[in-house]
């Protein structure tokens, strides 16, 4: 199988549902953009398929494997998180060297050293940094460091790729290496990414397909390029022309 499919799912705070998805089909080794205004369930879609919030229902195919999102325990789900590498918007960098950094994941699960360093290597290196290992993570740029929490996820080796505004603090520069690396990660890795974004452009630039989530559904998917010239819901025209909609 070479799919990741939603179906049901249903995410709720305090009896109200706030994030439905009938049904959802990411393909494999395609970028996905997920876009729409603040508060429309994007994120939380994001971290539903990551397992870090369970839902009242929901079923989740990932390439063969079915899953009960929301009967779903953290030691069944555990196999299933170890296929998905999450980078927040605000990366966390720990008190070492960059090296360190983004092999404490690895020291943890027990991998030797060889492939330990093996590992960091090529993740440094795809993501522009292999001259940082030895500097100080706390001595990066914002751009910089948002890097390296994605080769902190890389060294893994991820299935799934899922990016929760990954760029949203960064400047043009920085932006457009980030966009460069995510580009050459899709060429170079068995992976599919899905990446939430209020850059409409960056969405534009950087995807196969795009999603558009409002007020906790998804109303329009499909091509980027038919997506961004020939939308269809009266939703998504306003949102791209830059209208409010509620």
């Amino acid at each position: 199988m070479n799919k990741l499919k939603l179906s049901d799912l249903e995410v709720a705070y305090r009896g109200k549902t706030v994030l439905r998805v009938d049904k959802a089909v990411f393909e494999h080794r395609k970028i996905y953009g997920i876009v729409g205004p603040s508060g429309s369930g994007k994120s939380t879609l994001l971290r539903a398929m990551t397992l870090l919030e369970q839902p009242a229902a929901g079923r989740m195919d990932v390439f063969g494997t079915v899953v009960d999102l929301s009967s779903l325990t953290h030691a069944k789900g555990l196999p299933l998180q170890r296929r998905i590498g999450y980078v927040p918007q605000k990366p966390t960098m720990f008190d070492s060297t960059v090296f360190d950094n983004v092999a404490l994941g690895l020291r943890y699960r027990g991998t030797d050293r060889t492939a330990i360093r093996s590992l960091v290597t090529e993740a440094l290196e795809l993501v522009e940094l292999g001259h940082t290992a030895k500097q100080r993570a706390h001595t990066l740029s914002g751009g910089e460091a948002q890097r390296i929490a994605l080769a902190r996820v890389l060294v893994y080796q991820p299935d799934l790729l899922f990016l929760d505004e990954p760029t949203a603090n960064l400047d043009p520069y920085h932006i457009a290496i980030f966009e460069r690396v995510l580009k050459a990660i899709q060429q170079t890795r068995d992976i599919t990414i899905l990446i939430v974004t209020h850059n409409l452009q960056q969405a534009r630039r950087l995807t196969d397909e795009c999603l558009f989530i409002h007020k906790g559904r998804i109303v329009e998917n499909g091509s980027t390029e038919a997506f961004f010239t020939r939308p269809k819901s009266p939703e998504l025209q306003d949102f791209l022309c830059g209208r409010m909609i509620y």
